[in-house]
């Protein structure tokens, strides 16, 4: 299961909406194929293992799943369907699929043909690993993760704003690492505003997250670099501005209503961007963004980096902003921590949201 895993997770950020699914074949320790699903619209996982063999040569096997087959016609066929031709004898799952339309009745439909179906193989995992896909499953939203990178005493900027740049090169590369694996990233109007960000993978091989903006009045340039390409999803209020501009360059406009103090509701900007098949979040800043993303309960995962440095100073710029908490026995504690050293900087990530069933 274990491979499998691995498998799916090869194709992190380009099967949305689809989940990620990997699956080997074996007989007894022997493995005799393996597959995953690369991109909706392709091969499933089952599938695609099943194709690396010749006809006949699962029949009496071992199939290992993290995600439960469907047994639904969608763009592809049943995975059931092509198990059971294939006569394979037990199948190992790593979680249910709690999609209603499929949730149980793949397991169901293989058990009454007989085929011996093991089910909470490395649970944990395979439903760690489809976080986004069972954060919108089962909560109607997408998963959001916030990153900052700030120096030792938790600021990302100065008190004049200069925030360039606080951590090294190793550390900035990671970051398209992860900008590569999420579905869409998010900046406030004041990282826009001073920063001018392009928002991109700069990875070889790499593909951009959809670009989302929160600009309520419209402030921003129209020739800003985000628009450099177009797609970019700009989150406004009602506003007097001509939009017109934005689309020139691309741009497609998302108008919500605002709060009374101007801000945007952020848990309605992400039920709309699961309008647009977004189902994970990669938040980049700055402090106010993020601030109210905690105080709204909308994080469920921190990629945290610390820079070895001190800048000081009441006025500057802290990494997380907003109301917070009023004791530390309130505050927000993170599980599965992992801590890395990139360069002379440190990463520190975790989950909010455990994804465990039922959380």
């Amino acid at each position: 299961m274990g491979m499998a895993i691995e498998l799916a997770a090869s194709a992190r950020g380009r099967t949305r909406p689809n989940p990620l699914v990997g699956c080997v074949i074996a007989r007894g320790s022997e493995i005799l194929a393996t597959g995953f699903h690369r991109r909706a619209g392709e091969a499933h996982g089952e599938i695609d293992a099943l194709r690396q063999l010749e006809p006949g040569a699962a029949r009496g096997c071992d199939l290992y799943v993290n995600l439960e087959p469907c047994c639904t016609h969608g763009r592809t066929p049943p995975c059931t369907e092509a198990i059971l031709l294939a006569g394979i004898e037990r199948v190992f799952v790593g979680t249910v699929d709690t999609n209603p339309r499929h949730q149980g009745a793949g397991i169901r439909a293989l058990r009454e043909a007989g085929v011996e179906v093991v089910v909470g193989v490395l649970e944990h995992e395979s439903r760690r690993l489809n976080a986004p896909y069972f954060s919108t499953m089962e909560r109607a939203r997408p998963l959001v993760a916030a990153k900052w990178a700030m120096s030792l005493d938790g600021k990302i900027a100065t008190a004049s704003g200069d925030s360039a740049w606080i951590t090294g090169e190793a550390a900035r590369t990671h970051v398209h690492h992860l900008r590569n694996l999420y579905d869409a990233i998010l900046v406030g109007t004041q990282t826009l505003l001073h920063d001018d960000p392009r928002l991109t993978c700069r990875l070889d091989g790499g593909r951009d997250p959809v670009r989302v903006v929160i600009d309520t009045r419209l402030q921003c340039d129209p020739g800003a670099r985000v628009f450099d390409h177009p797609g970019t999803l700009v989150v406004h209020g009602p506003t007097t501005r001509e939009f017109a501009p934005y689309v020139e360059r691309g741009a497609v406009s998302l108008e919500l209503p605002l709060l009374d103090d101007g801000r945007v509701r952020l848990d309605v900007l992400l039920q709309r961007l699961l309008e647009h098949q977004v189902m994970s979040v990669f938040a980049e800043g700055g402090g106010a963004l993020l601030g109210s993303l905690f105080d709204a309960n909308l994080v469920d995962r921190v990629y945290a980096f610390v820079s070895p440095r001190i800048i000081g100073g009441r006025r500057a710029v802290p990494a997380v902003a907003g109301l917070g908490k009023d004791v530390v026995a309130d505050a927000i504690s993170l599980t599965d921590v992992r801590v890395e050293q990139l360069g002379d900087d440190i990463l520190i990530a975790g989950d909010i949201w455990s994804c465990s069933p039922g959380s």
